[in-house]
Protein backbone atom coordinates (compact mmCIF):
# COMPACT_ATOMS: atom_id res chain seq x y z
CA UNK A 1 0.00 0.00 0.00
CA UNK A 2 2.83 2.67 -0.05
CA UNK A 3 4.59 4.17 -2.46
CA UNK A 4 6.20 7.45 -3.50
CA UNK A 5 2.96 9.13 -3.47
CA UNK A 6 1.97 8.37 -0.03
CA UNK A 7 4.85 7.28 1.92
CA UNK A 8 5.28 10.74 4.12
CA UNK A 9 2.01 10.05 4.96
CA UNK A 10 2.31 6.31 5.81
CA UNK A 11 5.57 6.99 7.80
CA UNK A 12 3.95 9.80 9.45
CA UNK A 13 1.12 7.84 11.14
CA UNK A 14 3.56 4.69 12.11
CA UNK A 15 5.96 7.44 13.84
CA UNK A 16 3.13 9.06 15.65
CA UNK A 17 1.54 5.07 16.38
CA UNK A 18 5.45 4.18 17.46
CA UNK A 19 4.98 6.70 20.61
CA UNK A 20 2.71 4.54 21.67
CA UNK A 21 3.01 0.88 20.43
CA UNK A 22 3.32 -2.56 22.35
CA UNK A 23 6.71 -3.05 23.36
CA UNK A 24 6.65 -6.04 21.63
CA UNK A 25 6.38 -4.79 17.58
CA UNK A 26 8.13 -1.61 18.56
CA UNK A 27 11.75 -3.59 16.58
CA UNK A 28 9.94 -4.59 13.74
CA UNK A 29 8.22 -1.27 13.43
CA UNK A 30 11.66 0.24 13.57
CA UNK A 31 12.95 -1.58 10.46
CA UNK A 32 9.89 -0.89 8.45
CA UNK A 33 9.97 2.98 8.95
CA UNK A 34 13.86 3.17 7.99
CA UNK A 35 13.09 0.70 4.98
CA UNK A 36 10.27 2.30 4.01
CA UNK A 37 11.82 5.79 4.35
CA UNK A 38 15.05 4.70 2.67
CA UNK A 39 13.56 3.11 -0.41
CA UNK A 40 10.89 6.10 -1.19
CA UNK A 41 13.32 8.72 -0.26
CA UNK A 42 13.02 11.80 -2.75
CA UNK A 43 14.40 14.44 -0.46
CA UNK A 44 16.92 12.94 1.79
CA UNK A 45 16.84 15.36 4.16
CA UNK A 46 13.60 14.18 5.12
CA UNK A 47 15.00 10.67 5.84
CA UNK A 48 17.24 11.71 7.88
CA UNK A 49 14.83 13.46 9.84
CA UNK A 50 12.96 10.23 9.64
CA UNK A 51 15.56 8.32 11.29
CA UNK A 52 16.73 10.82 14.15
CA UNK A 53 12.86 10.53 15.11
CA UNK A 54 13.20 7.13 15.72
CA UNK A 55 16.20 7.51 17.71
CA UNK A 56 13.91 10.15 19.81
CA UNK A 57 10.73 8.11 20.24
CA UNK A 58 12.33 4.25 20.04
CA UNK A 59 15.88 4.44 21.02
CA UNK A 60 16.12 1.61 23.10
CA UNK A 61 14.59 -0.35 19.99
CA UNK A 62 16.96 0.96 16.72
CA UNK A 63 19.27 -2.03 16.08
CA UNK A 64 22.88 -0.96 14.82
CA UNK A 65 21.83 -1.68 11.26
CA UNK A 66 19.45 2.12 11.07
CA UNK A 67 21.84 3.98 12.53
CA UNK A 68 24.76 3.04 10.53
CA UNK A 69 23.12 2.95 7.69
CA UNK A 70 22.31 6.95 7.70
CA UNK A 71 25.46 7.13 8.35
CA UNK A 72 26.55 5.46 5.29
CA UNK A 73 23.99 7.46 3.34
CA UNK A 74 25.09 10.85 4.68
CA UNK A 75 28.70 10.15 3.82
CA UNK A 76 27.34 8.73 0.15
CA UNK A 77 25.55 12.06 -0.63
CA UNK A 78 26.99 15.33 -0.46
CA UNK A 79 24.08 16.88 -0.55
CA UNK A 80 22.53 16.32 2.99
CA UNK A 81 25.43 16.40 5.27
CA UNK A 82 25.60 19.64 5.87
CA UNK A 83 21.95 19.20 6.94
CA UNK A 84 22.48 15.95 8.75
CA UNK A 85 25.07 17.67 10.81
CA UNK A 86 23.05 20.80 11.81
CA UNK A 87 19.90 18.31 12.50
CA UNK A 88 21.59 16.06 15.17
CA UNK A 89 23.64 18.69 16.19
CA UNK A 90 20.23 20.46 17.58
CA UNK A 91 18.96 16.91 18.36
CA UNK A 92 21.77 16.48 20.68
CA UNK A 93 20.87 19.43 22.60
CA UNK A 94 17.81 17.67 24.37
CA UNK A 95 17.92 17.29 27.96
CA UNK A 96 17.46 13.24 27.62
CA UNK A 97 19.26 12.19 24.65
CA UNK A 98 19.34 8.46 23.41
CA UNK A 99 23.06 6.83 23.28
CA UNK A 100 22.29 5.77 19.56
CA UNK A 101 21.90 9.59 19.09
CA UNK A 102 24.96 10.36 20.79
CA UNK A 103 26.64 7.67 18.28
CA UNK A 104 24.94 8.96 15.14
CA UNK A 105 26.05 12.79 16.39
CA UNK A 106 29.39 12.00 17.37
CA UNK A 107 30.00 10.36 13.85
CA UNK A 108 28.48 13.04 11.35
CA UNK A 109 29.79 15.93 13.29
CA UNK A 110 33.30 14.08 13.17
CA UNK A 111 33.50 14.11 9.50
CA UNK A 112 31.21 17.23 8.67
CA UNK A 113 31.21 19.13 11.85
CA UNK A 114 33.05 21.63 10.03
CA UNK A 115 29.95 22.41 7.68
CA UNK A 116 28.31 24.25 10.64
CA UNK A 117 31.46 25.70 12.63
CA UNK A 118 30.91 29.29 10.98
CA UNK A 119 27.58 29.38 13.21
CA UNK A 120 28.34 30.76 16.92
CA UNK A 121 25.64 28.57 18.43
CA UNK A 122 27.17 26.01 16.56
CA UNK A 123 31.39 26.81 16.69
CA UNK A 124 33.74 24.01 16.90
CA UNK A 125 34.14 24.76 20.91
CA UNK A 126 30.22 23.86 21.25
CA UNK A 127 30.38 20.99 19.03
CA UNK A 128 32.97 20.13 21.62
CA UNK A 129 31.33 20.38 24.95
CA UNK A 130 27.96 19.05 23.74
CA UNK A 131 29.03 15.71 22.56
CA UNK A 132 31.60 15.66 25.87
CA UNK A 133 28.71 16.72 28.06
CA UNK A 134 26.86 13.42 26.90
CA UNK A 135 30.52 11.29 27.57
CA UNK A 136 30.18 9.63 30.76
CA UNK A 137 26.87 8.64 30.76
CA UNK A 138 28.20 6.82 27.98
CA UNK A 139 29.24 3.37 27.57
CA UNK A 140 32.53 2.11 26.72
CA UNK A 141 31.89 1.65 23.23
CA UNK A 142 30.09 4.80 22.54
CA UNK A 143 32.83 6.62 24.48
CA UNK A 144 35.23 4.75 22.16
CA UNK A 145 33.24 6.44 19.14
CA UNK A 146 33.28 9.82 21.09
CA UNK A 147 37.05 9.66 21.73
CA UNK A 148 37.80 9.07 17.35
CA UNK A 149 35.28 11.96 16.81
CA UNK A 150 37.65 13.89 19.07
CA UNK A 151 40.71 13.62 17.22
CA UNK A 152 38.85 13.92 14.23
CA UNK A 153 38.24 17.62 16.07
CA UNK A 154 42.09 18.35 15.90
CA UNK A 155 42.32 18.03 12.53
CA UNK A 156 38.93 20.39 11.36
CA UNK A 157 39.37 22.36 14.18
CA UNK A 158 43.13 22.83 15.36
CA UNK A 159 42.05 25.95 17.84
CA UNK A 160 40.21 23.43 20.09
CA UNK A 161 43.68 21.08 20.11
CA UNK A 162 44.28 21.81 23.89
CA UNK A 163 40.75 21.25 25.31
CA UNK A 164 40.80 18.25 23.66
CA UNK A 165 44.18 16.25 24.18
CA UNK A 166 43.23 17.46 28.32
CA UNK A 167 40.13 14.96 27.67
CA UNK A 168 42.78 12.40 26.31
CA UNK A 169 45.01 13.00 29.62
CA UNK A 170 41.93 12.68 31.75
CA UNK A 171 43.31 9.58 34.27
CA UNK A 172 40.09 7.93 33.75
CA UNK A 173 41.06 7.68 29.73
CA UNK A 174 44.41 6.91 30.14
CA UNK A 175 44.29 4.80 33.01
CA UNK A 176 40.83 3.26 32.05
CA UNK A 177 39.86 -0.62 33.16
CA UNK A 178 38.50 -0.59 29.78
CA UNK A 179 41.54 -1.56 27.29
CA UNK A 180 39.74 -0.22 24.31
CA UNK A 181 39.52 3.35 26.23
CA UNK A 182 42.59 3.24 27.09
CA UNK A 183 44.82 2.97 24.25
CA UNK A 184 42.80 5.04 21.99
CA UNK A 185 43.28 8.20 24.44
CA UNK A 186 46.94 6.94 24.75
CA UNK A 187 47.75 6.78 21.10
CA UNK A 188 45.34 9.86 19.71
CA UNK A 189 47.31 11.83 22.32
CA UNK A 190 50.60 10.73 21.33
CA UNK A 191 49.43 11.46 17.72
CA UNK A 192 47.99 14.99 18.44
CA UNK A 193 50.97 15.66 19.88
CA UNK A 194 53.55 14.36 17.18
CA UNK A 195 51.64 14.63 13.84
CA UNK A 196 52.65 17.27 11.78
CA UNK A 197 49.29 19.24 10.57
CA UNK A 198 50.04 17.26 7.07
CA UNK A 199 50.36 14.26 8.50
CA UNK A 200 47.01 14.73 10.54
CA UNK A 201 45.08 15.42 7.40
CA UNK A 202 45.87 12.56 5.76
CA UNK A 203 45.13 10.15 8.81
CA UNK A 204 42.34 11.63 9.97
CA UNK A 205 41.02 12.81 6.22
CA UNK A 206 36.92 12.81 5.55
CA UNK A 207 35.37 8.79 5.14
CA UNK A 208 35.94 7.55 1.45
CA UNK A 209 32.02 6.49 -0.14
CA UNK A 210 30.63 3.08 0.58
CA UNK A 211 30.21 0.84 -1.29
CA UNK A 212 26.60 0.40 -2.77
CA UNK A 213 24.86 -2.56 -1.41
CA UNK A 214 22.01 -4.13 -0.58
CA UNK A 215 20.54 -2.32 2.67
CA UNK A 216 21.83 -3.80 6.03
CA UNK A 217 18.29 -3.03 7.12
CA UNK A 218 16.80 -5.09 4.62
CA UNK A 219 18.81 -8.07 5.26
CA UNK A 220 18.26 -7.61 9.27
CA UNK A 221 14.44 -7.49 8.15
CA UNK A 222 14.54 -11.04 5.66
CA UNK A 223 16.49 -12.80 9.06
CA UNK A 224 13.49 -12.42 10.71
CA UNK A 225 11.63 -15.27 10.66
CA UNK A 226 7.85 -14.20 11.33
CA UNK A 227 6.15 -16.53 14.45
CA UNK A 228 9.88 -17.58 15.67
CA UNK A 229 12.09 -16.92 18.63
CA UNK A 230 15.28 -15.30 17.21
CA UNK A 231 18.39 -18.04 17.51
CA UNK A 232 19.77 -15.96 19.49
CA UNK A 233 17.11 -16.02 22.02
CA UNK A 234 16.62 -19.58 22.21
CA UNK A 235 18.33 -21.43 25.57
CA UNK A 236 19.85 -24.33 25.67
CA UNK A 237 17.45 -27.36 26.33
CA UNK A 238 14.33 -25.52 25.14
CA UNK A 239 12.45 -25.75 21.54
CA UNK A 240 11.39 -22.39 20.07
CA UNK A 241 7.88 -21.75 20.57
CA UNK A 242 5.43 -20.35 17.96
CA UNK A 243 5.67 -16.46 18.88
CA UNK A 244 5.01 -12.97 18.36
CA UNK A 245 8.14 -10.92 17.73
CA UNK A 246 9.99 -12.11 21.02
CA UNK A 247 6.86 -13.35 22.54
CA UNK A 248 6.75 -17.19 23.44
CA UNK A 249 3.06 -18.56 23.54
CA UNK A 250 2.54 -21.50 25.80
CA UNK A 251 3.84 -24.37 23.18
CA UNK A 252 0.33 -26.32 23.61
CA UNK A 253 -1.38 -23.38 22.49
CA UNK A 254 -4.10 -23.10 24.81
CA UNK A 255 -4.16 -21.66 27.82
CA UNK A 256 -4.40 -23.22 31.34
CA UNK A 257 -6.97 -23.73 33.95
CA UNK A 258 -8.05 -20.71 35.53
CA UNK A 259 -8.55 -21.90 38.75
CA UNK A 260 -5.37 -23.69 38.96
CA UNK A 261 -2.64 -22.40 41.36
CA UNK A 262 -0.19 -23.19 39.54
CA UNK A 263 -1.52 -21.65 35.86
CA UNK A 264 1.30 -19.91 34.65
CA UNK A 265 0.70 -17.04 31.97
CA UNK A 266 3.90 -15.79 31.59
CA UNK A 267 4.89 -19.46 30.14
CA UNK A 268 7.77 -19.73 32.69
CA UNK A 269 6.87 -22.82 34.29
CA UNK A 270 6.24 -26.32 32.16
CA UNK A 271 3.09 -28.41 33.27
CA UNK A 272 3.73 -32.29 33.52
CA UNK A 273 3.54 -34.17 30.29
CA UNK A 274 0.97 -36.79 32.04
CA UNK A 275 -1.07 -33.16 32.78
CA UNK A 276 -1.95 -31.22 29.49
CA UNK A 277 -3.62 -28.03 29.93
CA UNK A 278 -7.01 -28.03 29.76
CA UNK A 279 -8.43 -25.43 27.06
CA UNK A 280 -10.35 -22.07 28.91
CA UNK A 281 -12.46 -18.79 27.31
CA UNK A 282 -8.89 -16.31 28.60
CA UNK A 283 -6.63 -16.73 25.67
CA UNK A 284 -3.40 -17.33 25.31
CA UNK A 285 -0.86 -14.82 27.29
CA UNK A 286 2.33 -14.32 26.17
CA UNK A 287 6.13 -14.94 27.81
CA UNK A 288 8.01 -12.10 27.66
CA UNK A 289 10.96 -14.07 29.02
CA UNK A 290 12.23 -17.40 27.62
CA UNK A 291 13.61 -19.11 31.02
CA UNK A 292 12.13 -21.58 33.05
CA UNK A 293 11.02 -20.88 36.55
CA UNK A 294 11.49 -23.36 39.66
CA UNK A 295 11.49 -20.85 42.44
CA UNK A 296 10.61 -22.57 45.52
CA UNK A 297 7.10 -22.16 47.45
CA UNK A 298 6.77 -20.17 50.50
CA UNK A 299 4.03 -18.22 52.15
CA UNK A 300 5.24 -14.35 52.00
CA UNK A 301 4.89 -12.33 54.97
CA UNK A 302 4.50 -9.05 53.30
CA UNK A 303 1.91 -10.26 51.41
CA UNK A 304 -1.82 -8.64 52.20
CA UNK A 305 -5.49 -9.65 52.00
CA UNK A 306 -4.93 -12.25 49.40
CA UNK A 307 -7.28 -15.18 48.53
CA UNK A 308 -7.08 -18.19 50.53
CA UNK A 309 -4.22 -19.99 48.61
CA UNK A 310 -0.28 -20.55 48.60
CA UNK A 311 1.69 -17.64 47.45
CA UNK A 312 5.07 -18.13 45.17
CA UNK A 313 7.41 -15.43 45.88
CA UNK A 314 11.28 -15.33 46.52
CA UNK A 315 12.72 -12.08 45.60
CA UNK A 316 15.99 -12.92 47.01
CA UNK A 317 16.46 -15.00 43.79
CA UNK A 318 16.78 -12.31 41.80
CA UNK A 319 19.93 -11.31 43.02
CA UNK A 320 21.80 -13.14 40.52
CA UNK A 321 19.19 -13.16 37.83
CA UNK A 322 17.06 -10.77 35.92
CA UNK A 323 14.55 -12.48 34.08
CA UNK A 324 11.54 -14.50 35.97
CA UNK A 325 8.70 -14.85 37.60
CA UNK A 326 8.63 -12.73 40.90
CA UNK A 327 5.43 -12.98 42.31
CA UNK A 328 1.96 -15.68 41.95
CA UNK A 329 -1.06 -16.82 43.84
CA UNK A 330 -4.31 -18.10 42.11
CA UNK A 331 -5.25 -14.29 41.45
CA UNK A 332 -2.08 -13.16 39.57
CA UNK A 333 1.25 -13.27 38.40
CA UNK A 334 4.05 -10.78 38.15
CA UNK A 335 7.29 -11.19 35.94
CA UNK A 336 9.63 -9.25 35.27
CA UNK A 337 12.43 -8.48 32.99
CA UNK A 338 15.36 -5.76 33.72
CA UNK A 339 18.54 -4.83 31.70
CA UNK A 340 20.71 -2.17 33.13
CA UNK A 341 23.96 0.00 31.97
CA UNK A 342 26.25 1.71 34.28
CA UNK A 343 24.26 3.49 36.70
CA UNK A 344 20.90 3.33 34.48
CA UNK A 345 17.87 0.67 35.15
CA UNK A 346 14.89 -0.46 32.79
CA UNK A 347 12.56 -3.20 34.46
CA UNK A 348 9.54 -4.60 32.78
CA UNK A 349 6.83 -5.93 35.02
CA UNK A 350 4.18 -7.93 33.28
CA UNK A 351 0.69 -7.77 35.57
CA UNK A 352 -1.05 -11.36 34.00
CA UNK A 353 -5.10 -12.20 35.51
CA UNK A 354 -5.66 -15.44 36.30
CA UNK A 355 -8.78 -15.10 36.90
CA UNK A 356 -11.87 -14.99 34.51
CA UNK A 357 -13.02 -11.69 36.30
CA UNK A 358 -11.70 -8.16 35.51
CA UNK A 359 -9.47 -6.54 38.15
CA UNK A 360 -11.03 -3.73 38.95
CA UNK A 361 -9.08 -0.53 40.28
CA UNK A 362 -5.83 -2.30 39.64
CA UNK A 363 -2.83 0.19 40.81
CA UNK A 364 0.78 -0.55 41.37
CA UNK A 365 2.50 2.82 43.12
CA UNK A 366 6.34 2.29 44.65
CA UNK A 367 6.94 2.94 48.22
CA UNK A 368 10.53 3.76 48.90
CA UNK A 369 11.58 4.81 52.26
CA UNK A 370 12.56 8.77 52.44
CA UNK A 371 16.56 7.48 53.09
CA UNK A 372 16.23 4.97 49.94
CA UNK A 373 14.29 7.86 47.82
CA UNK A 374 17.17 10.06 48.22
CA UNK A 375 19.85 7.48 46.68
CA UNK A 376 17.41 5.76 44.35
CA UNK A 377 15.71 7.41 41.40
CA UNK A 378 12.61 5.80 40.76
CA UNK A 379 10.30 7.11 37.28
CA UNK A 380 7.18 4.42 36.93
CA UNK A 381 4.99 4.77 33.64
CA UNK A 382 1.51 4.33 34.69
CA UNK A 383 -0.89 1.25 33.88
CA UNK A 384 -4.92 1.02 32.89
CA UNK A 385 -6.77 0.41 35.76
CA UNK A 386 -9.04 -2.74 34.83
CA UNK A 387 -7.09 -5.78 33.68
CA UNK A 388 -9.24 -8.10 31.76
CA UNK A 389 -9.74 -11.54 32.63
CA UNK A 390 -7.32 -13.64 31.12
CA UNK A 391 -4.93 -10.68 29.87
CA UNK A 392 -1.77 -9.42 30.55
CA UNK A 393 -0.22 -5.93 30.59
CA UNK A 394 3.33 -4.42 31.14
CA UNK A 395 4.44 -1.63 32.89
CA UNK A 396 7.60 -0.15 32.84
CA UNK A 397 10.03 0.96 35.69
CA UNK A 398 12.86 2.83 34.92
CA UNK A 399 15.71 3.49 37.76
CA UNK A 400 18.64 5.97 38.61
CA UNK A 401 21.50 4.97 41.24
CA UNK A 402 22.54 8.35 43.08
CA UNK A 403 24.43 6.87 45.46
CA UNK A 404 25.05 3.35 46.98
CA UNK A 405 22.06 1.92 49.16
CA UNK A 406 20.83 -1.06 50.79
CA UNK A 407 17.42 -1.42 50.54
CA UNK A 408 15.27 -1.90 47.75
CA UNK A 409 12.04 -0.05 46.87
CA UNK A 410 8.95 -1.81 46.88
CA UNK A 411 5.78 -2.02 44.78
CA UNK A 412 1.99 -2.21 45.96
CA UNK A 413 -0.29 -3.49 43.75
CA UNK A 414 -4.04 -2.57 45.06
CA UNK A 415 -6.99 -3.90 42.98
CA UNK A 416 -10.47 -5.85 43.28
CA UNK A 417 -11.14 -9.30 42.49
CA UNK A 418 -14.68 -9.81 42.49
CA UNK A 419 -15.30 -7.55 44.64
CA UNK A 420 -12.86 -7.81 47.48
CA UNK A 421 -10.00 -5.45 47.56
CA UNK A 422 -6.85 -7.17 46.92
CA UNK A 423 -3.19 -5.90 48.48
CA UNK A 424 -0.19 -6.75 47.71
CA UNK A 425 3.54 -5.68 48.40
CA UNK A 426 6.46 -7.25 46.86
CA UNK A 427 9.94 -5.95 47.04
CA UNK A 428 11.35 -4.67 43.36
CA UNK A 429 14.59 -6.70 42.42
CA UNK A 430 16.43 -3.53 42.38
CA UNK A 431 19.79 -4.11 44.56
CA UNK A 432 23.07 -2.37 44.19
CA UNK A 433 25.01 -5.01 42.40
CA UNK A 434 22.94 -4.40 39.49
CA UNK A 435 24.86 -1.41 38.52
CA UNK A 436 28.06 -3.24 38.42
CA UNK A 437 30.10 -3.09 35.40
CA UNK A 438 32.42 -6.02 34.74
CA UNK A 439 36.28 -5.11 34.52
CA UNK A 440 38.59 -7.11 33.30
CA UNK A 441 41.84 -7.39 34.98
CA UNK A 442 45.13 -9.29 35.46
CA UNK A 443 46.67 -11.25 38.53
CA UNK A 444 49.25 -8.41 39.02
CA UNK A 445 46.83 -5.50 38.83
CA UNK A 446 44.04 -7.94 40.87
CA UNK A 447 46.50 -8.60 43.89
CA UNK A 448 48.01 -5.33 43.80
CA UNK A 449 44.57 -3.43 43.94
CA UNK A 450 44.01 -5.79 46.73
CA UNK A 451 46.85 -5.09 49.19
CA UNK A 452 45.60 -1.49 48.46
CA UNK A 453 42.19 -1.95 49.81
CA UNK A 454 43.52 -3.75 52.81
CA UNK A 455 42.00 -1.79 55.55
CA UNK A 456 39.20 -2.83 57.73
CA UNK A 457 37.34 0.37 56.77
CA UNK A 458 37.57 -1.02 53.03
CA UNK A 459 37.07 -5.07 53.46
CA UNK A 460 34.11 -6.99 54.49
CA UNK A 461 34.28 -11.33 55.03
CA UNK A 462 31.76 -13.45 55.81
CA UNK A 463 32.54 -17.05 56.44
CA UNK A 464 29.21 -19.54 56.54
CA UNK A 465 28.10 -22.45 55.94
CA UNK A 466 26.92 -23.63 52.88
CA UNK A 467 23.35 -23.88 52.60
CA UNK A 468 23.16 -26.73 50.20
CA UNK A 469 25.88 -28.85 48.92
CA UNK A 470 28.41 -27.05 47.62
CA UNK A 471 28.62 -27.66 43.75
CA UNK A 472 31.68 -24.79 42.25
CA UNK A 473 29.35 -24.93 38.98
CA UNK A 474 25.75 -23.73 40.42
CA UNK A 475 28.58 -21.12 42.09
CA UNK A 476 30.57 -19.76 38.77
CA UNK A 477 26.87 -19.27 37.57
CA UNK A 478 26.03 -17.39 40.72
CA UNK A 479 29.09 -15.53 40.40
CA UNK A 480 28.48 -14.59 36.60
CA UNK A 481 25.16 -13.58 37.23
CA UNK A 482 26.01 -11.26 40.20
CA UNK A 483 27.42 -9.02 37.48
CA UNK A 484 30.95 -8.48 38.02
CA UNK A 485 33.74 -10.19 35.83
CA UNK A 486 35.12 -13.82 36.98
CA UNK A 487 39.01 -13.79 36.81
CA UNK A 488 39.92 -16.97 35.15
CA UNK A 489 42.75 -18.21 36.40
CA UNK A 490 44.01 -15.66 38.91
CA UNK A 491 43.84 -17.47 42.24
CA UNK A 492 46.61 -19.95 43.21
CA UNK A 493 43.93 -22.07 44.51
CA UNK A 494 42.18 -23.03 41.29
CA UNK A 495 38.94 -23.76 43.74
CA UNK A 496 38.64 -20.44 44.53
CA UNK A 497 36.85 -17.02 42.78
CA UNK A 498 38.07 -13.75 42.34
CA UNK A 499 36.07 -11.09 40.47
CA UNK A 500 36.18 -7.35 39.64
CA UNK A 501 33.92 -4.64 39.03
CA UNK A 502 32.88 -1.08 38.86
CA UNK A 503 29.73 0.05 40.36
CA UNK A 504 28.45 3.19 39.07
CA UNK A 505 26.42 6.01 40.94
CA UNK A 506 25.37 9.20 39.39
CA UNK A 507 28.00 10.61 41.91
CA UNK A 508 30.90 8.14 41.66
CA UNK A 509 31.93 5.19 40.41
CA UNK A 510 33.00 2.61 43.03
CA UNK A 511 35.49 0.08 42.67
CA UNK A 512 34.79 -3.50 44.21
CA UNK A 513 37.19 -7.00 44.54
CA UNK A 514 35.49 -10.22 45.45
CA UNK A 515 37.44 -13.24 46.68
CA UNK A 516 35.33 -16.27 47.09
CA UNK A 517 36.81 -19.35 49.04
CA UNK A 518 35.27 -22.69 49.26
CA UNK A 519 35.79 -25.31 51.93
CA UNK A 520 34.45 -28.62 50.36
CA UNK A 521 35.30 -30.37 52.91
CA UNK A 522 34.05 -28.57 55.50
CA UNK A 523 31.15 -27.35 53.65
CA UNK A 524 32.19 -23.57 54.10
CA UNK A 525 32.38 -20.79 52.31
CA UNK A 526 35.10 -17.51 53.04
CA UNK A 527 33.68 -14.04 51.07
CA UNK A 528 35.95 -11.05 50.94
CA UNK A 529 34.80 -8.02 49.27
CA UNK A 530 37.01 -4.81 49.10
CA UNK A 531 36.23 -1.92 47.75
CA UNK A 532 37.19 1.74 48.44
CA UNK A 533 33.87 3.03 50.22
CA UNK A 534 33.42 0.53 53.41
CA UNK A 535 29.57 0.96 52.59
CA UNK A 536 29.62 -1.00 49.59
CA UNK A 537 31.75 -3.87 51.00
CA UNK A 538 29.78 -4.91 53.39
CA UNK A 539 26.12 -4.37 50.97
CA UNK A 540 27.60 -6.37 48.16
CA UNK A 541 29.15 -8.82 51.01
CA UNK A 542 25.73 -9.49 52.33
CA UNK A 543 23.82 -9.58 49.23
CA UNK A 544 26.27 -12.65 48.00
CA UNK A 545 26.78 -14.79 50.92
CA UNK A 546 22.72 -15.16 51.31
CA UNK A 547 22.72 -16.68 48.02
CA UNK A 548 24.69 -19.79 49.17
Amino acid sequence: MCDKSNAEEIVQEMLNYLETADYSIREEMVLKVAILAEKYATDYTWYVDVILNLIRIAGDYVSEEVWYRVIQIVINRDDVQGYAAKTVFEALQAPACHENMVKVGGYILGEFGNLIAGDQRSSPLVQFQLLHSKYHLCSPMTRALLLSTYIKFVNLFPEIKPQIQEVFRQHSNLRSADAELQQRASEYLQLSIIASTDVLATVLEEMPAFPERESSILAVLKKKKPGRVPENEIREGKSPAPTTNHQNDQSTGQAPTVNNASTDLLGLSTPPASQPAAPSNTGVLLDMFGDIYSGSQNSANNINNLAPAQSTYNAKKFVCKNNGVLFENDLIQIGVKSEFRQNLGRLGLFYGNKTSFALQNFLPSISCPDDLSSKLNIQVKPVEPVLEAGAQIQQMVNAECIEDFVDAPSMIITFIYNNVPQKLTIKLPLTINKFFEPTEMNGESFFARWKNLGGNQQRSQKIFKASQPMDLNTVRTKLLGFGMQLLDGIDPNPDNFVCAGIIHTRTQAVGCLLRLEPNKQAQMYRLTVRSSKESVSQEVCELLADQF
